[in-house]
């Protein structure tokens, strides 16, 4: 007995290292017989400001019910992200339905260039300095998943380079290598 009880508490405490962050909230209507039965759909993004996030959808009649859903299958759902420094490692674009999301790397101070959904990801996955750009689409959770989709695409300089057969230091991000020659 005393043994799940620790058990529990460890998987707490495990959970509690992950920010979570909603990202929409929106009424969803199903069409009936009688009329429209509406319910909530709520959109969670959690993370752990070290390289991993999760995607989590909840819908309930209620709010706190929705949000409830959406925060375990977020942290059942969960993405490591390869992260260069403060930034990431090269460009990548992402695309879901019609939302598609361009990210680039900045140098040390830009910040997050980035609105909404985008932001939301971004910083909870821990990066701190990049360029984006939303193309097409505005729907928030397309673009949240174009997001996950773009930052699916990362690798390490050594893999990719390993990948296109060249050197690993001629694909190093060029504010590494003003480190590296310093």
């Amino acid at each position: 007995m005393a043994e799940k009880r620790i058990e529990k508490e460890q998987q707490f405490e495990a959970q509690d290292a992950f920010e979570e962050r909603v990202i929409e909230i929106a009424r969803v209507a199903k069409v009936v017989k009688g009329g429209r039965r509406f319910r909530f759909r709520v959109t969670v993004v959690v993370g752990d400001k070290k390289g991993t996030i999760g995607l989590g959808i909840g819908k309930a009649n209620a709010v706190p019910d929705a949000m409830r859903k959406a925060s375990e299958r977020a942290r059942k759902d969960l993405h490591s992200v390869y992260i260069a420094g403060t930034t990431i490692p090269h460009e990548s674009v992402g695309k879901t339905a019609g939302a598609k999301v361009l990210i680039k790397p900045a140098s040390a101070g830009t910040g997050v260039i980035a609105a909404g959904g985008v932001r939301a990801v971004l910083e909870l996955a821990g990066v701190r300095d990049i360029l984006t750009k939303s193309m097409g689409s505005a729907n928030v959770l397309n673009v949240v998943m174009a997001t996950f989709d773009a930052l699916g695409g990362l690798r390490s300089p050594a893999v990719e380079a390993a990948r296109r057969g060249k050197r690993a230091d001629e694909l190093t991000p060029f504010w590494e290598r003003r480190k590296q020659h310093a």
